[in-house]
């Protein structure tokens, strides 16, 4: 059996020239094991490559597209184009911030909340992620939220004057006009219980005015409880009131017919 040149065995003497020969070839060979790794590795990178540009272009096609349903007022339909573009391209901040803006449109405030924070998340250098969230927390009725939202748009671009004049100035006169309901209200109820603990006063019951009043009452009582009435009909028709004392009973005649008492 023929030996490999590159296998040197214990006595064996090999030529130089075979053995640089052999070495040329394994040389050769593994510069082409290694072409073809790389070629397989830039391959696969080149069809990744590939493969996003197309969900690129694709999500900017559907995001157009539902940027003008939505311009026609077709809201229903721009969500469904937005939400295919996001499968597409899950990390877009601005598809989370138009759809914030059609469900306040819709007035789905929660999901256009749940939409601008996604927006933010994705995005937190974008002033009008925060802008668009500050409006949704608006419209749940958060003020705090939406005040220290649109602050931080303004800390992006300092310059934006719909913010300033628009948005933030809403922002802080509904917050006072909150603070003053809050105000009234507590004054309001204050002055409710200022008025029950008016209406109940603390009677002495133990005062002489209070013994004699009730002395009084007991001997009016002791006097009626002494007399007893009785009405009386006779068989013409005559009725008469008679006043019985309880140490003299009176009996009524045989004539008399009692109808009442």
């Amino acid at each position: 059996m023929a030996s490999f040149g590159w296998k040197r065995k214990i006595g064996e003497k090999v030529s130089k020239a075979t053995s640089q020969q052999f070495e040329a070839e394994a040389a050769d060979d593994k510069d082409l094991g290694d072409d073809d790794d790389a070629n397989w590795v830039i391959a696969a990178k080149r069809r990744k490559e590939v493969l996003l540009e197309d969900c690129v272009r694709k999500s900017k096609e559907l995001k157009d597209e539902g940027a003008n349903l939505a311009e026609n007022r077709r809201y229903r339909e721009a969500l469904v184009k937005w939400d295919e573009a996001l499968q597409l391209t899950p990390e877009d901040a601005t598809l989370y911030e138009m759809k914030s803006q059609v469900l306040m449109s819709l007035h789905e405030m929660f999901p256009a909340v749940h939409a601008a924070e996604m927006a933010v998340q994705r995005n937190p250098r974008s002033w009008d992620a925060w802008q668009t969230l500050g409006r949704a927390q608006l419209g749940l009725g958060e003020i705090g939220l939406a005040i220290r939202s649109f602050q931080v748009s303004l800390h992006i671009f300092p310059m934006n004057p719909e913010v300033w004049q628009e948005d933030l100035s809403w922002a802080r006169k509904l917050q006072v006009q909150q603070k003053a309901t809050k105000t009234e209200s507590v004054q309001a109820l204050a002055k409710g219980e200022e008025l029950v603990q008016e209406s109940i006063p603390d009677y002495d019951f133990e005062s002489d005015e209070i013994v004699a009043v009730c002395a009084a009452i007991a001997e009016k009582e002791k006097a009626l409880s002494a007399a007893k009435t009785m009405v009386i009909v006779s068989a013409s028709g005559t009725v008469e009131t008679v006043t019985e004392q309880d140490n003299c009973p009176a009996t009524p005649d045989e004539t008399l017919f009692i109808r009442a008492r």
